[in-house]
């Protein structure tokens, strides 16, 4: 039965006890998945049945599925967490997984857009309400991509905005990230006119008689999918001439790589992100390194 089942109670608890998102408990099932897969072809083995002589056939068993560095560190962190949990319930006297050591990920910079591309980009919705064409998709579509930009929202926080989250009077919008964690975040000028605009001149018509908490909503009178909104930036992003893959995240690290080439302190960008860690944020180290270096060569006498 369910109940019985050790991954889905370590689930259950995941979503009950520490609130974490449908996105995150998915990426958890993911990481299980493959625990689970190993298992079955280890003599019919169940997850408390685990020993630690088996962790280097389960590493070579992710390994085999050509893994980068980064998704098999994720699998580790979740199996430890699992065992911990089975630990603590009294299914296993010893986690197979500690003192393990977890594969280095190498640090990406996160790709982002130039000036001009986000600005081609935040464009491409007014092309299609100037020529008449889905006039009421074109005014809402305006309206969500210069919000994520302007806030940095990561997509399921964009997408599950409600009425009430945002205050057009003062130009801040309540987001709730993960592990319903809450931030207030400005707008901007420019963001609050095209909300504006949206709110006014196309949301009423898209919903029709219906009523929604939703901010943002399509024809149906739902919220849009993350499915729906990653094709939505795909598409603005070639009206745009930008021939590199575009997703709505692209415009968050945009946000945050701007942000810092401007001059803003670390520190702060963390808090619009809404990363708990600092180590999160660190990843745009080399963004300020640059800006510092810039700088330095530009005022010191000798640089």
């Amino acid at each position: 039965m369910e109940e019985c089942d050790p991954i889905a109670r370590y689930l259950s608890m995941l979503r009950s006890e520490r609130g974490l998102s449908v996105n995150t408990l998915s990426s958890y099932r993911l990481d299980l998945d493959k625990l689970s897969s190993f298992l079955r072809g280890e003599r019919s083995k169940d997850a408390v049945s685990l020993a630690r002589d088996d962790v280097p056939g389960l590493l070579a068993f992710v390994y085999q599925q050509r893994l980068s560095p980064a998704s098999v560190a994720r699998s580790l962190a979740a199996w430890r967490g699992f065992y911990r949990f089975l630990l603590g319930e009294g299914d296993i006297r010893e986690n197979p997984f500690i003192n393990l050591a977890t594969p280095k990920a190498t640090a990406r910079l996160p790709k982002s857009l130039g000036l001009d591309q986000v600005q081609r980009l935040l464009e491409a919705p007014g092309e299609q309400f100037r020529t008449g064409r889905r006039q009421l998709d074109a005014l809402r579509d305006d309206a969500m991509l210069e919000v994520l930009y302007a806030t940095g929202l990561r997509v399921t926080e964009l997408l599950t905005l409600e009425l009430h989250s945002v205050n057009l009077a003062v130009g801040f919008v309540r987001a709730f990230g993960k592990g319903a964690k809450q931030r207030v975040v400005p707008l901007g000028e420019i963001a609050v006119m095209k909300l504006r605009v949206y709110l006014e001149q196309s949301r009423p018509v898209l919903l029709k008689s219906r009523a929604s908490n939703r901010l943002f909503v399509t024809r149906s009178g739902r919220g849009m999918t993350r499915q729906g909104f990653w094709k939505l930036v795909s598409r603005y992003a070639r009206s745009a001439g930008i021939v590199r893959r575009v997703s709505p995240h692209t415009l968050r690290h945009s946000f945050a790589t701007h942000l810092l080439e401007g001059g803003a302190d670390l520190r702060v960008v963390q808090t619009l992100l809404g990363h708990t860690d600092i180590a999160t944020t660190q990843v745009y180290t080399r963004v300020e390194r640059d800006r510092l270096k810039k700088l330095h060569k530009q005022h010191h006498p000798r640089g």
